[in-house]
């Protein structure tokens, strides 16, 4: 259910983003680059936002210090706070690092937008 809910938000709000199964999870993509996707782990499901680090929003949970992925997690479809939601994908359409060519420039991220 949380996967459903997640999928329908985020096709709602980037209806121009290219969807498909990465790395076996569901990932969305504009002009090649990833922005968010979820996936299914123990702790629940995870969403998780490429360039989330500079969304500036506390709730999202910074995982490493090498890239700048932000993620939250899951258990309940009614822990899903849509508003928020909402803000957060339009942040990553605006707030963009280049991923797409992170192996061609050896690791180094690059800031698109």
């Amino acid at each position: 259910m949380i996967c459903e809910q997640l999928s329908a938000i985020i096709q709602s709000k980037l209806s121009e983003a290219e969807s498909k199964l990465w790395h076996a999870h569901p990932v969305w993509f504009l002009d090649g680059n990833p922005i968010v996707g979820y996936s299914q782990q123990k702790s629940g499901i995870r969403l998780m936002f490429w360039s989330g680090q500079d969304f500036e929003e506390p709730v999202l949970n910074i995982c490493g210090e090498k890239f700048k992925e932000a993620s939250i997690f899951y258990t309940d479809v009614s822990q899903i706070d849509t508003v928020a939601l909402e803000r957060w994908l339009q942040k990553a359409q605006v707030i963009q690092w280049d991923y797409k060519n992170l192996v061609k420039r050896k690791g180094v991220l690059v800031r698109l937008k």
